[in-house]
């Protein structure tokens, strides 16, 4: 552990404050990071999108919109990085590929890899699965106003076909 850190012999309301400290600066962190990430792919696609409709661009819609969602999935996984790297850090975990594990399992909220964080840290995975359950729905959202542009150049793109096969 880090050297400023208390050391837990059973229940300790000092130490519960620290767990909670670093859980909401962690949180923090993650959504700060998952916000301006999420806003920079969302700006770009509907920047790119606006241009592409005026073109009748369809297909470079859907590219957009797929490539999209790879991004959306690059943020998740940085974000378990992140999570892990925070736990590497505090020393809770030694081995970085455990580490990655425990904060991949609670932040999707899945719970595959049993709880292994030493005493004293236990609530740690709480606000793992907190950011993850918050960025997971925030994501979502965002997905569900993309999929309204994507419908809309599919119907143009449909439309434009059939009165091309009607001539």
């Amino acid at each position: 552990m880090l050297a400023f850190l208390p050391t837990p012999t059973g229940f300790s309301l000092p130490y519960l404050f620290v767990d909670i400290f670093c859980g909401l600066i962690g949180l923090s962190i993650i959504l700060i990071f998952h916000g301006s990430a999420l806003n920079h792919i969302v700006m770009r696609f509907e920047r790119f999108t606006e241009l592409n409709l005026g073109k009748k661009q369809y297909n470079r819609i859907f590219f957009h919109f797929y490539l999209a969602f790879i991004f959306f999935a690059l943020i998740h996984i940085s974000e378990i990085f992140i999570w892990s790297g925070i736990i590497l850090w505090l020393n809770l975990i030694p081995d970085t590929i455990q580490a990655i594990l425990f904060a991949g399992s609670c932040y999707t909220t899945v719970g595959f890899v049993a709880d292994i964080l030493p005493a004293g840290w236990k609530s740690l995975a709480f606000f793992i699965a907190f950011t993850g359950l918050f960025s997971l729905a925030w994501t979502t959202s965002v997905m569900i106003g993309m999929t309204a542009i994507y419908k809309q150049a599919w119907n143009l793109q449909y439309a434009q076909r059939k009165r091309k096969q009607s001539l």
